[in-house]
Order: structure tokens, then sequence, then C-alpha cells
């Protein structure tokens, strides 16, 4: 039996990650703090035959006592864990000179420290049991820059290096660290800007198209997995090809 802690788990991403678990047949542990929406989400496994699959803990992942109680939830209702998406995040644009010190201080605990938090409770549990894995969601935002998006840009960077640490400290613990880095994703989140927005987006990216949550989930399954076993602290890019260019204009 496979078992895993996605967070972020009710909508967009992680919401295509567990099912993409559960249709696969791992038992998974979903984390989020929109506890009605994990509610419902439990009620609708459970109608379609994951009960005793699929379990719900509502929580704030970037505090210490809300993840440390996790934890103990599931492993009372799991017996441990296997593999952890860290997949909570949230998004604030602006030049830095014009961000709110409490905005910069929420990206950073939800993008980067929720990660310090699950592997502070769950990796001493993979070190005993002989391993696991771990994936991040990071973003192409944290690998280059862009225009308004300092205090983001800076959280998914830090995720984006932060990966390798991991991959260097947990592999003698034959624990696998890796990260996914979407491009703009056709998640609810995103599709909440207005449609010339959301246009000027596909229109930039190779394929003429943003990607989907479910073609992320396939990424997070396949690092989260047995069939990645030689892959460790790498950024994984699911962008199209969005990052690709030079810059250089087309001739």
């Amino acid at each position: 039996m496979k078992r895993v802690l996605i967070s972020g788990a009710t909508s967009g991403m992680g919401l295509s990650a567990v099912k993409l678990f559960l249709a696969r047949g791992w038992t998974v542990v979903g984390a989020d703090l929109a506890q009605e929406r994990g509610k419902s989400l439990l009620e609708q496994m459970e109608q379609q035959g994951y009960k005793d699959k699929f379990f719900f803990y509502a929580c704030n992942v970037a505090k210490d006592e809300d993840v440390k109680n996790l934890h103990a939830f599931v492993m009372k209702n799991v017996g441990g864990i296997d593999s952890i998406l860290n997949n909570a995040g949230i998004w604030v644009g602006g030049e830095l000179h014009e961000t709110k010190e409490e905005d910069w201080n929420r990206v950073f605990d939800v993008d980067v420290k929720a990660i310090y938090l699950t592997s502070k409770y769950f990796v001493p549990y993979m070190i005993e049991n002989g391993g696991g894995t771990i994936v991040n969601t990071a973003s192409v935002s944290g690998m280059c820059g862009d225009y308004n998006m300092a205090a983001y840009n800076a959280a998914k960077g830090a995720v984006v290096n932060l990966v390798r640490a991991m991959a260097l400290d947990y592999g003698k613990y034959n624990i696998r660290v890796n990260n996914v880095c979407p491009a703009a994703c056709a998640t609810p989140m995103f599709l909440a800007n207005p449609p010339e927005v959301v246009e000027l987006f596909q229109k930039a990216n190779p394929l003429g198209r943003i990607c989907t949550p479910d073609e992320v989930a396939k990424a997070m399954y396949f690092l989260s997995s047995d069939e990645s076993t030689s892959c460790n602290g790498i950024n994984l890019e699911v962008s199209g090809g969005l990052n690709i260019h030079t810059g250089q204009p087309v001739q």
C-alpha cells in the first residue's frame, strides 16, 4: 500500500493529484484550509468507492501546531506516509517596494515554510521506514524572473534551490526530493483572471495554451512513484516550453 499526503488538496493541481493517486490505488490524505470544500470532497470520494482510501484534514500547513496535529491524524488513520506533495501555495503580485510586509510573510509562509514544517514532522518517519518521496510545487517563476511578481519569484526561487539541499541531505535515507515547476496553469485561481489576461498567457506559450491541473498531477505522480527512481533534486518544468526562449525576436 502506498500512502500520500497532498496539501492544497481541494482545488486545482492538488485536487487533480488526489483523483489521480486514488485511481492508481494509493491511499490519500488531503490537507487544506478550505474545510467545507474538504468535507464535500470527502463525501464525493466516498460515493465513488474510495471510503477508507481518502481522508481529509482541515489545517494551515504554514502553522507548526497545525502540521503537528496533521502528523498525528496521519499516523492514527493510515499509519504513516510514503510520499508528500507540498502543493499548497499562494500568489501575491506587485513590485518589491510596493509589497506589504504581511503579504511578503504570507507568501513565504505558505510557499516555503510549509515545506519545512511537513519535513520537520514527517521526514523522521520516512527515515525510520526506509525511505519515501517528497514533491514540492515550485514554478517556472522560481527559475526566471517575472514583471510585478517580486514576492512570488523570491519564494518559488527558494523552493527551486531548497529541493537541491533536501535531495543531498536525504538521499542517504532513500528519500528522493523533487519539484514540479508549472507555468501558468488552468486552475480556478488562474482562470479567475479577466479573459484577456488568460488569452495573453495562452498566446505566449509555444503550444498555444496553458497547462492543465491534470497534466501537472501526472508529473507529480511520476516523481512520487517508483517510475522515477533515479530522479532526485530535479526541477521538472511543466510549461509547454514557455521559458525556453532566449527573448530574441522571430526572424
